[in-house]
């Protein structure tokens, strides 16, 4: 855990913020955006995919999406090649986690807060 403010990405299934399940990166339909400082969760906001109707190249346009909005670190149930290469040239960090997990269990399991 970090002092240091963290904008983190969660892919998501919905609207349902930290209650909401993990998904693959590409397809998830929404993305959870979570401010973290000193381990607490300061803002959480859910932003639409803007890649989720696409049939190829997903991963490159939600990467894009997500380097606009500030983001450090992803969190994800699976990631592909072409995302995780762009994720990594843009400087975020991808955290994978079990698929379907809870984006709050999945924070406190890689001990991003401890709320």
């Amino acid at each position: 855990m970090t002092d240091k403010p963290l904008r983190i990405a969660a892919a998501t299934t919905g609207h349902r913020k930290l209650d909401d399940a993990i998904n693959e990166f590409g397809g998830s339909k929404t993305f959870t955006i979570i401010d973290v400082e000193k381990g607490r969760v300061k803002n959480v906001e859910v932003t639409e995919n803007p890649s989720a109707a696409l049939s190829h190249g997903k991963g490159p346009v939600a990467a894009k999406h997500l380097a606009d909005r500030g983001v450090e670190i992803v969190v994800a149930g699976e990631i592909g090649p072409g995302a995780s290469a762009i994720l990594k040239e843009l400087g975020i960090k991808i955290i994978l986690v079990k698929p379907g997990e809870k984006v709050l269990d999945a924070l406190r399991g890689k001990g991003m807060v401890k709320e």
